[in-house]
């Protein structure tokens, strides 16, 4: 590696905004520790890290459970090896009652929020997602839904015949809180056509989040990689979300993820342990405008989501007592709230739980 240029460096930890540019120089010639104490150091100028009334940094995380309402889906994403159609033996919708008997047990430990994703089912009309919404709401309301990524919108907005704003609108009014931002994988359209050409676009993915951003709703926003991208693919994808931050200001975190090859029709070289820190550390100092940078243990697992948290991290995701996708993949890590708070602390940080919006829980 070539020695980094201190004026890049000064400019860094001054909190001013780098180029893609300046990016990809910091990818190729920085020493993974130095690109991880640089990212570190861009987290405490964002002022991610609150403080209990001791003076110990706090690292948050959150209760929450994965539910996927169906895995049917039309879409055959090469990554993924959730879904079927409606002719696999194993395909289903979930009824209420099951959804149900989810969500009590997640009240049971505390949580506060379901995580709320499906397949893109080519059958399901505008009731049933209106009504199981207006249902849970009604049963739970202290369970946030934070449902529904942007290419389910954009499939729901063809499925419906309605304009994708209506759409959103109408979910939004039926007990609708959040958005996750899953779907993103890699937002350059020559990549989306290699992994899954029938999923939307980039512009189409971006469309959902502004427009859910200006009806207040508030989301996540995600990047899959290691699989076909170029590492200037990804800083293409973090340009992206950085200017629609500038633009509407409604994503709460990011979060990256390495692509898991087990059981899925794209053939790629999975990524080490050390990609994803740095291309994690390599976020965190690109997206300035982002408060929260969270760790992806369950894919890597929970020590390596536990060093995450010195590499620009200062959330640790979710306790997420349920996880259906990624698991059949073949990654089924699992850890509970005891050994999250184990982790965090041995970092000398002080854990607190939080709801979606990263305001600290009593």
């Amino acid at each position: 590696m070539t020695a980094l240029d201190p004026a890049l460096v000064d400019k860094i930890l001054a909190g001013e905004r780098i180029s893609a540019a300046e990016a990809l120089t910091l990818y190729r010639d920085t020493p993974l520790p130095d690109l991880g104490a640089l990212a570190d150091a861009r987290k405490d100028l964002a002022k991610a890290n609150a403080y209990d009334g001791h003076g110990r940094e706090v690292v948050t995380y959150i209760i929450d459970r994965n539910i996927n309402y169906t895995n049917v889906c039309n879409v055959y994403c090469k990554f993924c090896a959730f879904y079927r159609t409606e002719k696999d033996f194993d395909h289903y919708v979930l009824s209420h009652e099951e959804i149900d008997q989810k969500l009590d047990e997640l009240t049971a430990i505390g949580g506060v929020q379901i995580l709320m994703q499906g397949g893109h089912h080519p059958k399901l009309g505008i009731d049933y997602y209106l009504n199981l919404l207006a249902h849970i709401r009604a049963k739970y309301p202290h369970i946030n839904i934070h449902g529904f990524s942007p290419p389910e919108f954009n499939h729901f907005a063809e499925v419906f015949g309605l304009p994708l704003r209506e759409v959103i609108t109408k979910f939004k009014e039926a007990g609708l809180g959040s958005i996750p931002g899953g779907g993103g994988e890699i937002l350059v359209d020559r990549v989306r056509q290699r992994i899954a050409p029938l999923k939307c676009d980039s512009d189409h993915w971006l469309e959902v989040m502004a427009i859910a951003h200006e009806l207040g709703l508030k989301s996540s926003a995600t990047m899959m990689f290691g699989h076909v991208e170029t590492v200037e693919d990804r800083i293409e994808h973090l340009q992206r979300l950085r200017d629609q931050q500038d633009a509407t200001g409604g994503f709460t975190a990011f979060i990256c993820w390495t692509f898991q090859p087990e059981n899925t029709k794209l053939r790629a070289t999975p990524v080490g342990t050390a990609e994803y820190l740095r291309m994690q550390a390599l976020g965190r100092i690109f997206l300035d405008n982002f408060e929260n940078v969270q760790s992806s243990w369950v894919t890597q697992g929970p020590k390596i989501g536990q060093i995450a948290l010195r590499y620009g991290a200062n959330d640790f995701g979710s306790v997420m007592m349920e996880e259906n996708v990624v698991s059949k993949a073949g990654t089924t890590f699992r850890i509970n709230q005891d050994e999250i708070e184990r982790l965090i602390r041995e970092l000398g940080y002080e854990p607190h739980r939080r709801d979606n919006w990263y305001r600290l829980l009593d």
